[in-house]
């Protein structure tokens, strides 16, 4: 069974830093693509970053470009996003989540419950 668990999430000030990670657990990290994806409140999901199987080459959506870095250790079986000078506007519920193959222009087939990131002061 696929299982994503998040962690890391909390109320952070503007222009602070926080790390999310992602334990996988159930299929072969290594060989998939994965992706985080945030809800905002009142908001649909929107994808964040994406990074290859191998964690060579990674993409990010434009609002957090230079500011987060997403990585992942695989022989850990753990995804990272590193946040930095978070904004009131990066408040959401942050999705790890499963590619379909070893990067994510294939799709996502599997999500975690999420982790809460609330940037205020």
């Amino acid at each position: 069974e696929v299982q994503l668990v998040e962690s890391g999430g909390c109320l952070v000030q503007p222009g602070g830093s926080l790390r999310l990670s992602c334990a996988a657990s159930g299929f072969t990290f290594s060989i998939y693509g994965m992706s985080w994806v945030r809800q905002a409140p009142g908001e649909g999901r929107e994808w964040v970053s994406a990074i290859h199987s191998g964690g060579g080459s990674t993409n990010y959506v434009d609002s957090v470009k230079c500011r987060f870095t997403i990585s992942r250790d695989n022989a850990e079986n753990t995804l990272y996003l590193q946040m930095s000078s978070l904004k009131s506007e990066d408040t959401a519920v942050y999705y790890c989540a499963k590619d379909r193959g070893s990067w994510f222009g294939d799709g996502m087939d599997y999500w975690g419950k999420g982790t809460l990131v609330t940037v205020s002061s």
